[in-house]
């Protein structure tokens, strides 16, 4: 290159010195550049990373899954819940529905059986209160005989 009339004239120097920053320029993106080319070209340490990053990506996935189990779990306890009481406030006014109807049914058996009826169940009522674990027996072994056919009658079935 001709140095021309209007720039300065550089020296032998400092031309030497501009030439000698380029070159180590030039090596320092050489060096970076081949850097980057072995960094691709390791297939081991690309691998490790993809394996680190799919094992973190699969940790957080395990996270999620237990946690929403454990969410879908309370809600579960939460409906059980819910429908037991549902079902205790049912049974409870099924059973006031039933003691009110059989008072209903008793009024009127007084009303319409004839007097000697009505005297043998009041002593039959009095024997029953001064025999209660004997009827309360009695009573038990009546259901246990009804639960025994009707498991009988499902099995032949």
């Amino acid at each position: 290159m001709t140095p021309s009339r209007h720039e300065p004239h550089d020296t032998g120097a400092e031309e030497t010195e501009k030439r000698r920053e380029k070159v180590q320029q030039t090596r320092e993106q050489l060096g970076a550049t081949v850097d980057a080319i072995a960094a691709k070209a390791d297939i081991r340490a690309t691998a490790h990373d993809t394996a680190a990053a799919v094992k973190g990506r699969a940790g957080q996935a395990a996270t999620e899954v237990r946690d929403k189990a454990a969410h879908a779990g309370h809600l579960v306890q939460e409906k059980a819940a819910h429908a037991g009481h549902q079902v205790r406030d049912k049974a409870a006014h099924a059973g006031h529905l039933v003691r009110d109807k059989a008072a209903d049914a008793g009024h009127l058996v007084q009303e319409k059986a004839p007097e000697p009826l009505r005297q043998r169940a009041d002593q039959a009522t009095h024997k029953a209160r001064e025999n209660r674990i004997a009827l309360i027996a009695a009573a038990g072994a009546g259901l246990l005989a009804v639960a025994v056919m009707r498991r009988r009658r499902k099995a032949r079935r």
